[in-house]
């Protein structure tokens, strides 16, 4: 406690006195992520993409079951082919950076200008529809090569002019899919089964809930017939886009001559889909998890499941402390939590017990053991789980703390999931007309308001006004809405959001 009695925090501010500035602190006292010389750009740190890296293992392993396959396609795009699907091009000129040179040269003053400039100019890669394609326009010859499910890791560029490490950035990474069909029931079955995919990955991985349904209208990806979506609730009560899964039609098919022989040997179009989840998912674990001492990893997302900390005071014997330490992590490493091997460190850096102890903390490692004479002398540990309060610690035999250490981890998974589903139920209200509706998003922390809503009209300037989008429609529930009157309206989920 400080002297005039509040706890005392590793992050400063607080979520309560300002969460903007407080997720910004988490992110840099765990270590996720760095400013980048690049306006907009940021640098992942190791910590940062080991988090990345186990969406990708987990991500990649479900897609795999499911049949598709990972290829590698190229960063820039020519201009020519964005500009054939108009609706796509509309949708992404603002945000398309251009390559227009391909050399540079010395200006005579010290300085470099560009020169060579292309024939064509090459649009970075915002979204891989129209190269994508183009390939598979060769690649189609017969219905015998449908379906093709093709996945692909990559980085893409999106000039945005405000940004948020995470969450809205000019570089990030992601996984986008991109599938064709023999018919649009194949298609759409897709779309709509790797929705369920990002949900179950969300919620059993990350412990996010979500809500599940499609865009309205005017949320469509660009050349899109449908766009589904899943949607987070914030500690600060407002949603996140966390993935997307789009019904395409035969709109990029059209555009870039996917065309197939059918069994009775006539000419057909396929019908296309595409999806993808980012590394925005990292900002939603950052808001959806951590508290006012850093970041919260899930276990079953962790890089590190356990850290390991020697503890060698004044006269002990720090070979007997580490001994012990090494014993503790090789039966640890012999454990499986969730089908996969326990992930344990031992922390060896010379630094304060104290340092050492609240570094973890702030980057969410779930258990941090810590090892000293004591310990070693009374074949123990003492071990903190990573949402107890820091003073909150535990001395246990050895063995007791290697047999319970997996449900130690399931129940910080379980109990992660279940705050922010309580959470999502808290934040999520309805509302039976415009009065309603607007008296709410002008209250503070409004969250998710669900109502009856026409799919377009004229209330969209209101909603301009309040600042608030539609985010999903997430059943066939129809009835009057509360600002046109129209009927079969459809219920609707809106929300501040990022």
């Amino acid at each position: 406690m400080s002297k005039l009695g509040r706890p005392v925090n590793a992050i400063s501010p607080t979520r309560s006195e300002d969460f903007p500035q407080w997720y910004q602190a988490v992110i840099a006292a765990g270590e996720l992520a760095d400013q980048s010389p690049v306006r907009g750009c940021m640098i992942i740190k190791p910590w940062g993409y080991a988090i990345w890296e186990r969406i990708q293992r987990e991500l990649d392993f479900r897609l795999r079951e499911k049949g598709h396959e990972n290829a590698y396609f190229p960063l820039f795009i020519p201009l020519s082919f964005l500009e054939k699907e108009a609706q796509h091009v509309e949708g992404f000129a603002k945000e398309c950076a251009v390559v227009t040179h391909h050399r540079l040269e010395a200006n005579g003053d010290g300085g470099l200008v560009p020169a060579g400039e292309l024939e064509e100019p090459l649009v970075v890669r915002p979204t891989s529809e129209t190269i994508i394609g183009a390939a598979f326009a060769k690649w189609i010859q017969s219905y015998r090569d449908l379906p093709l499910l093709i996945n692909q890791w990559a980085n893409v560029v999106r000039w945005e002019m405000r940004t948020r490490p995470f969450l809205r950035t000019a570089e990030f990474l992601w996984q986008e899919g991109h599938t064709a069909h023999a018919t649009s029931e194949e298609a759409i079955a897709e779309s709509e089964m790797i929705l369920d995919l990002y949900r179950q990955f969300a919620e059993e991985l990350l412990a996010i809930p979500v809500i599940a349904g499609r865009k309205p209208t005017a949320e469509r990806f660009p050349g899109a017939v449908t766009t589904l979506t899943i949607e987070a609730l914030l500690q600060d009560n407002k949603a996140l886009q966390a993935g997307t899964s789009h019904f395409l039609g035969q709109n990029f098919a059209l555009a870039q001559g996917i065309r197939f022989s059918d069994a009775a040997g006539a000419q057909q179009f396929a019908w296309t889909t595409s999806w993808g989840v980012s590394t925005r998912l990292i900002g939603a674990l950052v808001m959806s998890h951590a508290d006012d001492n850093g970041m919260v990893v899930p276990p079953r997302l962790a890089p590190v499941h356990v850290v390991i900390l020697p503890v060698a005071k004044g006269d002990a014997d720090p070979n007997v402390v580490l001994t012990h330490c090494e014993r503790v992590a090789s039966e640890l490493r012999l454990c499986h939590f969730r089908g996969r091997p326990l992930e344990v460190k031992i922390d060896t850096r010379d630094s304060a017990p104290a340092a050492k102890f609240w570094s973890h903390v702030k980057r969410g490692t779930p258990i941090i053991v810590e090892i000293g004479s004591r310990e070693a002398d009374g074949d123990s540990v003492t071990y903190h789980v990573r949402d107890d309060e820091p003073r909150s610690k535990f001395s246990v035999a050895r063995s007791h703390f290697v047999e319970s250490v997996t449900d130690l981890l399931d129940g910080l998974q379980l109990r992660l999931l279940q705050r922010a589903q309580d959470r999502l139920s808290r934040g999520t209200v309805a509302v039976h007309s415009q009065a309603e509706f607007v008296a709410r998003f002008e209250a503070s922390a409004p969250g998710f308001v669900t109502c009856f809503a026409a799919d377009t009209g004229s209330y969209q300037e209101l909603l301009k006004q309040l600042g608030v989008t539609p985010r999903c429609i997430p059943t066939r529930e129809v009835g009057r809405c509360i600002f046109t009157g129209a009927t079969d309206s459809p219920l609707t989920f809106f929300a501040k959001a990022y």
